[in-house]
């Protein structure tokens, strides 16, 4: 996946045609005024205040045939350092760069620039590229709503995306695989292959359809069953729990505004954001000796976060989601090898969905953490010794652990080649002291446990997302929800051998569906390609007289025949070995 912002050719080029964008906006729309116009990891945007004008697509044409213009105007684009007055008096009509002035650029020994190309001035801090003639491949992508500084209490602006590149090869390389991607999009394929939808009446919250169900228990068996192979108890914690509670762990003083609260017999409550506290309040049930540990709870968590409207986005952003929590009770020594057993546990969930991944270490924060500097290096110590003997090669973040300990962030790589943050091990130090959480060891001394946080999907619903793009909706066969769809050529003399042949595979638990519709086979043919099913048997007469099945696979035009029991004994096959394709 392509990151602008790690490219400092590409980043430069692109925050220059992000200011080539607005002088061809202002061009168009005297009345324009200006917010920011930043790099992001796909390109840039800048957040525009058209006074009551509304950008739409369809106006992107003219306002790149504008930008080329400027391009071909090949003016130099050059730095001017200002003093507060001058800067003052160069915007004083402008009151979006009066308050970026006011509010960030006072006080010594702050530097204030601005860049000229021609009539267009505005405040930024660079660096650009020389001229505007090296500004020639680019395109608008999309154009969104965004609230002045992100409060929503604020002016609504229009921000508008674009892309730039050096050749217009690589511009449309790009724009060839944003078509993959949009062909790909999950909110797309969830609604035409019948997953889930949302409403009106709960905004961010996922609604499972049938199939949606199927394939998401099917992806929690899964979890269930290599957890109970690795030494996991499971666990359920209550949906609401007491305020109380939420204070102890610190959650009510630093995460409320993201919390649903309710209120029971005069007593405020929380719905849980998180699944750790009831974790601890069941091993605190227990008392445990140095014998117990590493103890391995899992828990697949109902948690709500109350997020804002803007970020929701499908499966990737709701307010409810199935969290795979796991929280491992360890002593200080069982560190390195309880997190290579994780890594290890993670190579093989990943690698059943053709997943890759890379990890990051974030380390101690240079302020406002809880432990001692010496417990700090053995954590990261014990977690930089778990990747190396892992074999696993990783990047450091450093300072940016939380305040309570150390984490690794594993990093998954689809088929695009996009990355998304799901799994994590944090090391946390905070939760065992403030729950005063202990366990006997050989000594007899009560000694405190450090808790492992541990998610392998992070968030379910958006770990169902990511596969439904990383598979294009085309599931492995043993995912599916619909894995056989069987079609006879004519319902009148093939379909009592089609149902016959159904209930065999149904018995052997085999997810089958007939198509006896009066359709024509062309059409009934289509339909389960569109609905990506794996497997499609057409019955003519010829498999009714041998009895025998013929087999097309999704995506292919070939067929074979082969017998009931040949076919059943593939396809349980290709199921345990979790066979997968990707398109």
């Amino acid at each position: 996946m392509l990151n602008i912002k790690e490219d400092e050719r590409l980043s430069v080029l692109n925050h220059s045609t992000a200011h080539v964008m607005a002088q061809a906006i202002k061009r168009l729309y005297p009345q324009a005024k200006f917010w920011v116009g930043p790099v992001i990891e796909d390109g840039f945007y800048y957040d525009i205040d058209l006074d009551g004008a509304v950008l739409t697509e369809e106006d992107f044409v003219k306002i790149e045939r504008e930008m080329k213009k400027i391009s071909k105007e090949a003016k130099y684009i050059v730095k001017e350092e200002l003093t507060l007055d001058q800067a003052l008096e160069m915007f004083a009509d402008d009151p979006y760069k009066l308050d970026l002035i006011n509010n960030n650029l006072t006080g010594e020994n702050v530097e204030i620039t601005a860049y000229r190309q021609g009539e267009f001035v505005d405040l930024c801090r660079g660096p650009h590229v020389a001229s505007t003639k090296e500004i020639k491949h680019f395109k608008l992508l999309k154009v969104s709503g965004a609230y002045w500084k992100a409060d929503a209490s604020n002016k609504m602006l229009q921000r508008v995306y674009g892309i730039s590149f050096d050749t217009e090869e690589e511009l449309q390389a790009y724009l060839d695989w944003l078509e993959a991607a949009k062909a790909r999009d999950h909110k797309k394929l969830g609604r035409e292959l019948g997953l889930f939808m949302f409403s009106e009446y709960g905004q961010g919250f996922p609604f499972w359809l049938a199939d949606g169900v199927t394939l998401k228990n099917l992806l929690l068996d899964y979890w269930r069953k290599v957890h109970v192979r690795r030494g996991y108890d499971f666990i359920e914690t209550p949906t609401m729990l007491s305020k109380d509670l939420w204070e102890v762990s610190g959650h009510w003083g630093n995460y409320k505004d993201n919390m649903y609260i309710s209120e029971i017999d005069d007593k405020k409550f929380a719905i849980k954001p998180m699944n750790c506290p009831g974790s601890i309040l069941i091993y605190k049930n227990g008392l445990y000796s140095y014998r117990d540990l590493p103890l391995r709870m899992a828990e697949l968590g109902h948690v709500h976060r109350h997020e804002a409207s803007g970020a929701l986005n499908g499966l990737f952003r709701v307010r409810a989601f199935t969290q795979d929590d796991a929280h491992i009770y360890v002593t200080q020594d069982q560190i390195e090898a309880e997190v290579i057993e994780i890594i290890d546990f993670l190579d093989e969930v990943y690698s059943v969905f053709g997943l890759t991944y890379s990890i990051e270490l974030s380390t101690r924060p240079e302020k406002d953490y809880i432990g001692s500097v010496e417990v700090w290096d053995k954590s990261e110590l014990a977690l930089k010794n778990a990747c190396i003997k892992a074999g696993k090669e990783f990047v450091i973040n450093e300072g940016d652990g939380a305040f309570y300990g150390p984490k690794l962030d594993f990093v998954v790589r689809d088929s695009l080649n996009r990355t998304w943050q799901c799994g994590t091990v944090q090391l946390d130090m905070n939760l065992p002291d403030r729950f005063d959480l202990s366990y006997v060891d050989e000594h007899g001394s009560r000694v405190q446990p450090v808790l492992l946080h541990r998610v392998i999907f992070g968030s379910v619903e958006r770990f169902i997302g990511v596969l439904i793009e990383h598979f294009a909706g085309a599931f492995p066969l043993w995912m599916s929800p619909n894995q056989v769809t069987i079609i006879p050529v004519n319902s009148e003399f093939h379909l009592d051998y089609s149902n016959e042949v159904a209930s065999l595979l149904e018995k052997e638990g085999i997810r089958v569906k007939v198509d006896g519709r009066n359709e024509k086979l062309g059409y009934r043919l289509r339909e389960a390609q569109k609905n990506k099913v794996p497997m499609q048997l057409i019955i003519g007469d010829k498999e009714v007289e041998a009895r025998t099945v013929n087999i097309r696979r999704y995506g292919q035009q070939s067929q074979h025949s082969v017998s009931i029991q040949a076919f059943i004994e593939l396809i349980l096959d290709e199921i345990e070995r979790k066979v997968y394709n990707i398109k």
